[in-house]
C-alpha cells in the first residue's frame, strides 16, 4: 500500500512524514528504508505478530508494510508547474490513497502561507489543484477519442462519459464523489487514473491539548469532520509535533508517554486503521517456527487468491486451506490442541478470508 501525504506549506506535512516514517521503522525493529529522499517504508502495527511469533518461537517476524510518499511543494498554480508542481503531481498519481494533512492548530511562530488559519480554504486550493490537472488528462483523452467515437460504439460511450467527468470537475467536484452508472463507466474512470478520484484520508493536525478530546472543541477540526464525511472520506486528529516527540523513544517509553496523554494510540496506528478502513483493506497470518508473517489483502478476498499474495504456485495449485482464528490458536495452546478442539477448518476455493486467520495453504502444482 502507497500513500501519498500532501498539503500547504507550514501544514505540519514534513513533521508528520518524518515522525511516522522514524516511528514506525522502530517500533517494529524494521530497517527504515529510504528509496528516494522523500519515500519512506513503515511497518504496519499489528500486536498479533508478536504473540503469534512467541507463541512459534519463529526466527523471524515480518509485519506487513506501507509506503509514504512526501509529496511537498503543492501551492497555488502546482498544476501549472508553479513549486515543482507538475514533477509532485505526477508523484501522486502512483499512490493508491492521499493522505492530506490540514492545519488546524494557531501558532504564531509558524506563519501559514495565506496568512491565517483556515483549513476548509487550505483543503479547496489544494483541490482545485488537483482538479485543475485532472482536466488538463481528460482534455487530451476527449481530443484522443472524438477521433474515432463517430464509427466506434465504445468510443462514443467515453465520449460522453468524459464530458460528464469534465463537468463534474469543472464544477469543483472530485472524481470520487461521481457515480458510474454501469461497469463500462466504471472502467473508463479507472483508465484515467485521475488524482481526484484517489481515496482521501483528511489529517488535522492540531496542538497537543486539542488531543484529549479528539479535536472535539476545535472548530476547525469540526468542519475537516463534516467535509470528509460529505466526501466519503476518512479522517483523523493527530499532533504532528507530539508524534515527532514520539518517534525518539523506545517502545515502553512510548507506552507511557502515550498513556501520560491520555491517549490510545499513535498518530501511525490511527492512519493505518484510517487507510485500512478507507481502501478496504485487512491482513491474514502465517506462522510457524521459520517465520510469523502479515499479509494484506482486499476485504472480501476468497482463499486462492490470498495463497496468491504469498506465491503464484500457491493459487495455481490450491487445494485447500487450514484455517483458524489467532486468537482461538493461542488459547488452545498448541495447534494441536486447537485441532483436537475443531477450531481449525477445512476450507476450499470459495472461502472468504477474514481478518486475524492464521492459515496453512495445501497446494500441488
Amino acid at each position: 500500500m502507497k500513500l501519498g501525504i500532501v498539503g500547504l506549506p507550514n501544514v505540519g506535512k514534513s513533521t508528520l512524514f518524518n515522525s511516522l516514517t522514524k516511528a514506525g521503522a522502530d517500533s517494529a525493529n524494521y530497517p527504515f528504508c529510504t528509496i528516494d529522499p522523500n519515500i519512506g517504508i513503515v511497518t504496519v502495527p499489528d500486536e498479533r505478530l508478536q504473540l503469534l511469533g512467541d507463541f512459534y518461537h519463529s526466527k523471524k517476524v515480518t509485519p506487513a508494510v506501507i509506503e509514504f510518499v512526501d509529496i511537498a511543494g503543492l501551492v497555488k498554480g502546482a498544476s501549472k508547474g508553479e513549486g515543482l508542481g507538475n514533477q509532485f503531481l505526477a508523484n501522486i498519481r502512483e499512490v493508491d490513497a492521499i493522505v492530506h494533512v490540514v492545519r488546524c492548530f494557531e501558532d504564531s511562530n509558524v506563519i501559514h502561507v495565506d496568512g491565517s488559519i483556515d483549513p476548509m480554504r487550505d483543503i479547496e486550493t489544494i483541490n482545485l489543484e488537483l482538479i485543475f490537472s485532472d482536466l488538463e488528462i481528460l482534455e487530451r483523452r476527449i481530443a484522443k477519442v472524438g477521433k474515432t467515437a463517430r464509427m466506434d460504439k465504445t468510443a462514443a460511450k467515453e465520449a460522453e462519459f468524459l464530458q460528464k467527468v469534465k463537468a463534474h470537475l469543472e464544477d469543483g467536484h472530485m472524481a470520487i464523489t461521481l457515480e458510474p452508472e454501469n461497469e463500462d463507466e466504471e472502467a473508463f474512470l479507472a483508465s484515467y487514473n485521475l488524482l481526484t478520484a484517489k481515496p482521501v484520508i483528511y489529517a488535522a493536525n492540531v496542538a497537543e491539548d486539542d488531543l484529549a478530546d479528539d479535536g472535539a472543541s476545535n472548530p476547525h477540526v469540526e468542519k475537516v469532520r463534516e467535509f470528509a464525511a460529505e466526501q466519503n472520506s476518512e479522517i483523523f486528529v493527530i499532533c504532528a509535533q507530539i508524534e515527532q516527540e514520539i518517534a525518539e523513544l523506545d517502545e515502553d517509553e512510548k507506552k507511557m508517554f502515550l498513556e501520560d496523554l491520555g491517549l490510545a494510540e499513535s498518530g501511525l496506528e490511527k492512519l493505518v486503521k484510517a487507510s485500512y478502513h478507507l481502501l478496504g483493506l485487512m491482513s491474514f497470518l502465517t506462522s510457524g517456527e521459520d517465520e510469523t508473517r502479515a499479509w494484506t489483502i482486499r476485504i472480501g478476498t476468497k482463499a486462492p487468491q490470498a495463497a496468491g499474495k504469498i506465491h503464484t504456485d500457491f493459487e495455481r495449485g490450491f487445494i485447500k486451506a487450514e484455517v483458524v482464528n489467532y486468537r482461538d490458536l493461542l488459547d488452545a495452546g498448541s495447534y494441536a490442541g486447537a485441532r483436537e478442539k475443531g477450531l481449525v477448518r477445512m476450507e476450499g476455493k470459495d472461502y472468504v478470508v477474514q481478518d486475524g486467520d492464521v492459515i496453512l495453504f495445501r497446494f500441488n502444482v
